[in-house]
């Protein structure tokens, strides 16, 4: 009993003492008991609420000794900032402020893309795998100094290592941003910015070069023929070019490959297909189309074949009938059986260009009092047509004088050229091949016959004309039947062969001009020489005289003996 009063007595005066000096810096008044036990003044940690202290106990501070904080008795010195108690390894290059970044479970960081978007750079397509330290290339690793937020801050031996293509000699913007996507994966085509021009399906293409085939800095148009032109006019399956297509390739295409599927909606007015009785009876082009390889043809008896006694039975009298797809489609231009008419049993019979015709092209006022003159028609072609110039040389624009109603104005004949230039002889015989003089530029052709002969002049060895330096008019030597016989005015302009001395003592040019490559040599002493003593006795008393064939035509230039 008196021990137990003893300690009792103990604890008091204890109490007492540190209520009038708590080590531990606490408010006068504060009870030891809270955390000590009143048998040896140790520690109780459940008696203790630190919740209540403003610093809550979370993950591993939960597990540290009192000591690892509170360094000094006087508790209320501890300061609750990381920074007090551990160590930046960062350098202050992210802040002081651990709990932005770390947990108190672990140092590990696990949401490093989330801490990233709250900078002024998202980490987005490759920069999301990539390694910090690729881009923050501190010796420890552990300091993030504030990088540059342009592209090329870290990308600049990429942009000048780049060959293909070569992005310094060509001039490229150092704003990556400019071509590349931030949020890809790759520097190639797949991950290039072309928002401004989508590059799906048939555009998906990783050789730029492909459609840039210049300067890849200069601008491209994004009009689709820019770049399909080609495709267009070489295209035959239908022939846009003849069928005078639009070049909004997009009127009927999507960018998928091949040009396929397409939709052709401007078939309607030539014959309806998507609306009328034609509408839903069709699912695909070569349905009517049967020849795939030409869709200027087309066939209606196909489908309409098991019609054709009841169809004959109904146009019985009708001029001009027949049981074709052509003949279907001259009177049923819409495909309905009350809009037929026999265009034929007119004044105008339908022919060529003409039976595909869109009815409302000709008849613009009306179907009463159409004229049937070329020139009502086509008086645009006619002025527009600069090969041969129509209006300039005076053709007539009565356009059937020289055409027939195929497509294309073919095939065309000139049945009054000689007007400009008379086609006689053997250029009578080739009247029909107009390429063969004209090459294809009928404003500029030659009518001189050395402006379409000079390739033949030229080329002539036997005799070389151009050495011979012979008249460029060819209708000097030769007729416009054929290049031989031929005639050659050697008598007055070199040497008498068909009169004087030496007519008749010739047969062949080779008798005197022994060098047949080259005319310009000639040879008297071939025949003269078996008088060669005589000649020189003759020349006896003549200063200079030497037996030799140029002397004889220097001396001699008509063959006579006496000049």
């Amino acid at each position: 009993m008196f021990k137990v009063s003893l300690n009792i007595l103990f604890v008091c005066i204890a109490v007492a003492g540190f209520a009038q000096k708590n080590p531990h810096g606490f408010e006068k008044g504060t009870d030891c008991r809270t955390c000590h036990s009143t048998e040896d003044w140790s520690f109780v940690s459940t008696s203790f609420n630190h919740d209540s202290t403003g610093f809550v106990l979370t993950g591993q501070h939960r597990f540290a000794r009192c000591t690892d904080c509170h360094t000094s008795l006087a508790f209320s010195e501890a300061q609750s900032s990381c920074v007090s108690c551990h160590t930046d390894l960062h350098a202050g290059t992210v802040g002081l402020d651990c709990n932005r970044c770390h947990e108190t479970n672990s140092w590990l960081v696990q949401n490093t893309l989330e801490l990233h978007e709250q900078s002024r750079f998202p980490l987005l397509g490759a920069h999301k795998v990539v390694d910090c330290a690729d881009c923050h290339t501190a010796a420890s690793h552990l300091q993030f100094e504030p990088l540059g937020s342009e592209c090329i801050d870290c990308h600049q031996k990429d942009y000048q290592a780049t060959t293909n293509p070569n992005h310094v000699q060509t001039g490229f913007s150092t704003n990556c941003i400019d071509c590349h996507r931030i949020d890809a994966f790759e520097w190639s085509a797949s991950g290039i910015n072309h928002a401004f021009f989508p590059l799906t399906k048939g555009h998906a293409l990783n050789d730029c070069a492909a459609c840039h085939t210049n300067n890849l800095t200069e601008p491209l148009s994004t009009d689709c023929f820019s770049c399909h032109l080609s495709d267009y006019t070489l295209t035959t399956n239908p022939s846009h070019q003849s069928l005078d297509f639009d070049y909004a390739c997009t009127q009927c295409h999507t960018t998928d490959p091949d040009w396929k599927p397409a939709e052709f909606r401007d078939h309607d007015p030539f014959f309806p297909i998507y609306s009328g009785e034609h509408k839903g009876e069709w699912n695909h082009c070569t349905d009517c189309h049967t020849q795939p390889e030409n869709y200027a043809l087309f066939s209606c008896i196909d489908c309409h074949e098991h019609n054709r006694s009841e169809t004959d039975n109904e146009h019985q009298g009708m001029s001009g009938y027949t049981y074709a797809s052509t003949s279907c489609f001259a009177c049923h231009p819409t495909g309905d059986a009350e809009s037929g008419f026999d265009h034929n049993a007119t004044a105008f019979p339908l022919t060529g260009s003409h039976t595909s015709a869109d009815c409302n092209a000709c008849h613009t006022s009306g179907f009463a009092g159409t004229s049937t003159l070329c020139s009502s028609c086509h008086l645009t072609e006619y002025y527009a047509t600069l090969n041969p110039n129509h209006a300039s040389i005076g053709l007539s624009n009565n356009c059937d004088d020289c055409h027939e109603t195929g497509p294309g104005w073919d095939p065309a004949s000139f049945p009054n050229h000689n007007e400009y230039h008379a086609l006689n002889g053997a250029h009578a015989v080739v009247s029909a091949d107009c390429y063969l003089c004209h090459q294809g530029d009928y404003n500029n052709t030659p009518n001189s016959c050395f402006g379409c002969h000079s390739a033949d002049y030229n080329s002539t060895n036997d005799p070389n004309h151009v050495t011979a330096q012979f008249s460029t008019d060819c209708e000097t030597c030769h007729s416009e039947s054929a290049w031989t016989p031929s005639t050659f005015d050697h008598d007055n302009q070199y040497f008498p062969i068909y009169s004087g001395a030496h007519r008749e003592k010739w047969n062949n040019c080779t008798e005197c001009h022994t060098e047949p490559s080259n005319y310009a040599m000639f040879s008297c002493t071939v025949c003269h020489e078996h008088n060669q003593t005589e000649m020189n006795t003759k020349h006896n008393e003549i200063a200079g005289y030497v037996y030799d064939s140029v002397n004889c035509f220097n001396c001699h230039p008509t063959g006579k003996n006496t000049n």
